[in-house]
């Protein structure tokens, strides 16, 4: 799993794109209900990029097998 702490629309649209997250995390005392919603549909919503950033995922995955 790639867990994605987000706070920000950014934070949950960058962490799709870039990291291929598939599991988002919010933090309660920051973000209210209706910015975690907001947050889940645009992460929902949004594709992985892969190219250049496949090239982190793949050793992310590669280390979690070794751990």
């Amino acid at each position: 799993f790639t867990a994605a702490l987000c706070r920000s629309i950014d934070d949950a649209r960058l962490s799709r794109e870039h990291n291929n997250s598939n599991v988002i995390c919010f933090g309660g005392r920051v973000s209210s209900h209706k910015e975690m919603e907001a947050m889940l549909k645009i992460w929902l919503e949004t594709e992985f990029e892969g190219g250049r950033h496949e090239i982190r995922t793949n050793m992310f995955a590669e280390l979690g097998t070794k751990i």
